[in-house]
């Protein structure tokens, strides 16, 4: 069974894959999308890494760049908004579950970062 960061990041992933050939077709934007492209994918990558961590410090330190990736796709998706390739509706939806996903790996990363510290 799939842990529900798991789904959450892979589910997300294919809607910033979706996101990235719609702006790419439809608006010819490759750069700025690229980039979200490359960490919003990398989070549920990531995470799928961290299932088969070599230690609990390797499991701390996958889920931690995956929490940066994730920081960083939020980043991307506030400008693509900002610079009107992404309409309000659309930055919305992929921006919630971004955050949403920023903030279960930031609990993740917490809990065990305070367990290895002990």
């Amino acid at each position: 069974m799939e842990s529900v960061v798991f789904v959450k990041a892979y589910r997300f992933a294919v809607e910033v894959v979706e996101m990235y050939k719609s702006l790419s077709a439809n608006k010819r934007e490759f750069v700025l999308s690229k980039q979200c492209l490359r960490s919003g994918t990398a989070v549920g990558a990531i995470v799928a890494e961290a299932k088969h961590a070599q230690s609990r410090a390797d499991f701390l330190n996958k889920m931690n760049i995956a929490l940066k990736e994730a920081n960083e796709t939020v980043y991307w998706l506030n400008l693509l908004k900002d610079t009107e390739y992404l309409s309000e509706s659309e930055h919305a939806s992929l921006h919630s579950t971004a955050v949403e996903l920023t903030k279960m790996l930031a609990s993740i990363v917490k809990t065990p970062k305070n367990n290895l510290s002990k």
